[in-house]
């Protein structure tokens, strides 16, 4: 495969990122580890996250909040945040191929890979303002 070195630490927090579907930050990760009986320390835990990620077995996500977070799921896809809770889903919707090449134009750069955080009020906060 990739030429892993998959202790039972990074087993156990790869199974984590792997089993949550709201990308989990390092700290989240850690709880459900200790939730689930674990017993590691916190390096070991970021140092899993690092190494994972390094490996592309998932990805780590800066969304303009203070903490990463990380997603499983490696296809091509893009991110909404929630401006009220924080939630984070997924956007299954490409980004166009005009918009690629708009940008390249614009900087120069020759564009490998896109990644869109859209910003927005998820359907539970939104109905928690018209209520």
């Amino acid at each position: 495969m990739r030429n892993l070195n998959l202790t039972s630490q990074r087993q156990a927090v790869y199974d984590i990122v792997r089993n949550s579907h709201d990308h989990p930050t390092a700290a989240e990760v850690m709880n459900r580890l200790v939730e689930q009986g674990h017993n590691l320390a916190y390096g070991t835990v970021y140092n899993s996250l690092r190494y994972l990620t390094d490996k592309q077995m998932i990805r780590e996500l800066k969304l303009g909040e203070a903490a990463s977070r990380y997603d499983a799921r490696l296809d091509d896809h893009q991110h909404i945040l929630c401006d009220v809770c924080g939630t984070v889903d997924e956007v299954m919707t490409h980004v166009p191929e005009e918009w690629m090449n708009t940008v390249a134009e614009e900087t120069g750069y020759t564009i490998s890979h896109a990644h869109v955080v859209f910003g927005g009020v998820c359907p539970a906060c939104k109905n928690k303002i018209v209520n």
